[in-house]
């Protein structure tokens, strides 16, 4: 600790000296607060480095650049005196058209080659070392680095995954941690993934792709960083002639501190969320964003009365549907669209031509942007879910990210499907409970149930509550779980919510940046206005009710043909719903 204290107080100079008389080893200043700043290298011939600028620039996370060289400068004045980049690296790796054909101490035998290229400073300072050190965690020496199957924005011949870093923090102090980073060391500080590493596409921790294996001990979290090694895989995809690579661990120090940074983010307080416990996966946002899903949470709890619907128990009408669940689900697929994701809906074949006619009247109307694709599932062979789902039914291409059933007939443990009165309508049914099982077992694809009766797929989750508090639970209790559920009051107010959620998160900053990854150009809310048109109103919401009323598709409680849901009425109680959850969402 006495060394290290010293070299704070050093020029880098003196310790790029000491670190070539091999008295130090640079890979110790990694995370040194107010320490000399460290960059790894990247050498490719002139006619590379245009595209590889490029590169760095659309994925500045894994490759912040510091400095672009002209050809044959490896002296480097403008980021330190008396660099040499030839021999002040320690450790280089050698590239010919895509592989590593050698470890080299020094570059000064290819001085030659290197008139012709250009050499390129990538910062590695940052490090969520100090901030572990500051909360009591012992920081381990070991580095690892992981490839993913993440892709990093493609330049020219420059196409690789990214390649992350992973420290493991105890579970109770990642928020500690985690709000340290980002107050110290802003924006790319950030992590890119917290939680299970399946979920990036690495397989074993214990074997990483490059350097030592770091061990999770229990309670610990494994936390992800975009790692500047990214550029060895970059400059191993574009095939260069010849390349040259610091090799990781082995830095050049340059004559900059990596000084403490306080990030001023109005509004903006990190918030870590755990959103899944198998695979675990946490989340980050802002507290005021947390603040208000919490808000939209307890305003679709209310249930003004006892509740017991909600799927199509009208058997002896036509059609027997009703008018809790398609409203929701129109909702979400309005803000899905907006928010440029594809949306597809699946529903019962015999129902095909009504969900077709109400998605139609929908674009007319101005509820949609543009029409959902409607798809139907039979089942059938073993495998038939998985064919659905995904490409040749190989769970390492599925065709969808996420799967939500809103006021959807869930299968009970007998395999019937049953209405709140305990009637078996498994005849107007079809096996879409089906997907949601399937969806178990592939990691790339994860759901959502919402219900207001405990009968509705997903509600699997909840079934144990379903069965003690629910009139006819212990029937007609759905047995299929979601990931997630929404409870509401009424189905279609768990649907108006989930699309305010998916508005709030999306218009945060931190948050989207963590499903960025750290690759691509950096994003903007520049489409916002786009995405608050398509929220829920009561305008767009009385519409979808006529819609529905025209169809003769009928309130689940009563039976009635009018604008009411689940016997509540659409002026009273829906209307002043849906406002109040716009009012917490664009306040």
């Amino acid at each position: 600790m006495i060394f290290i204290t010293y070299l704070r107080s050093r020029l880098p100079p003196t310790i790029r000296n000491l670190t070539l008389q091999k008295k130090f080893n640079s890979r110790k200043m990694s995370g040194m607060s107010e320490g000399p700043k460290q960059a790894s290298v990247v050498v490719l011939p002139k006619s590379f480095a245009e595209d590889f600028e490029k590169f760095c620039q659309a994925n500045s996370g894994p490759l912040p650049l510091l400095y672009r060289s002209k050809p044959g400068e490896w002296k480097g004045p403008a980021l330190s005196v008396g660099l040499d980049i030839r021999n002040n690296g320690l450790r280089y790796k050698k590239y010919e058209f895509g592989s590593c054909t050698d470890n080299l101490t020094s570059l000064e035998g290819y001085s030659e080659q290197l008139k012709d290229m250009v050499t390129f400073y990538l910062d590695c300072s940052i490090s969520p070392k100090e901030a572990m050190k500051k909360v009591g965690i012992p920081v381990r020496s070991k580095e690892s680095h992981e490839n993913t199957t993440v892709p990093c924005s493609t330049v020219g011949s420059f196409c690789c995954p990214l390649v992350v870093t992973m420290a493991p923090i105890p579970e109770d102090k990642l928020e500690a941690v985690l709000h340290d980073i980002y107050l110290t060391r802003g924006v790319p500080g950030e992590p890119i993934h917290i939680g299970c590493p399946e979920l990036l596409g690495i397989e074993d921790l214990s074997k990483p792709d490059y350097g030592e294996p770091v061990i999770l001990k229990p309670g610990d979290v494994p936390v992800f960083w975009a790692s500047e090694v990214t550029s060895l895989e970059a400059v191993s995809s574009c095939r260069s002639p010849l390349a040259f690579t610091s090799s990781p661990g082995y830095a050049v120090v340059i004559d900059q501190k990596d000084k403490r940074i306080q990030v001023s983010h109005p509004g903006e307080v990190l918030a870590v969320q755990c959103i899944s416990q198998n695979p675990l996966q946490y989340s980050i946002t802002s507290s005021s964003t947390v603040q208000k899903i919490r808000e939209l949470e307890n305003i679709i709890a209310r249930d003004p009365v006892l509740i017991t619907t909600g799927f199509p128990t009208h058997f002896t009408h036509d059609p027997p549907e009703e008018t809790d669940g398609p409203p929701g689900a129109i909702a979400m697929a309005a803000i899905l669209q907006a928010l440029g994701k594809e949306v597809a809906i699946v529903v019962d074949e015999r129902a095909m031509n009504l969900h077709r006619k109400i998605i139609e009247d929908s674009v007319d109307q101005g509820v949609l942007k543009t029409t959902v694709p409607l798809l139907n599932y039979q089942g059938g062979e073993a495998g038939s879910a998985l064919m659905f789902l995904c490409k040749d039914g190989d769970p390492k291409s599925p065709r969808f990210d996420h799967l939500v059933a809103i006021e959807r007939s869930g299968r009970a443990a007998d395999g019937n499907y049953y209405n709140a009165r305990k009637i078996n309508i498994k005849h107007l049914v079809d096996p879409i409970d089906d997907l949601f099982l399937a969806a178990q077992k592939i990691p790339g694809i994860s759901s959502t149930g919402i219900g207001d009766g405990g009968n509705e797929l997903g509600m699997g989750k909840v079934k144990t509550s379903v069965k003690k508090y629910i009139k006819n639970g212990d029937v007609i209790a759905c047995d299929v779980e979601a990931d997630f559920a929404v409870i509401a009051g009424v189905s279609n107010w768990g649907g108006y919510a989930l699309a305010c959620a998916l508005y709030l998160l999306n218009m945060n900053n931190i948050h989207r940046r963590y499903l960025q990854k750290a690759v691509g150009l950096p994003t903007t809310s520049s489409k916002a206005p786009a995405w608050a048109q398509a929220l829920p109103s009561v305008i767009k919401e009385e519409k979808m009710m006529k819609i529905l009323v025209q169809h003769q598709v009928r309130s689940g409680v009563t039976g009635n043909v009018g604008m009411e849901v689940d016997g509540l009425p659409f002026h009273g109680t829906h209307a002043e719903m849906i406002q109040e959850l716009i009012d917490v969402t664009t306040m």
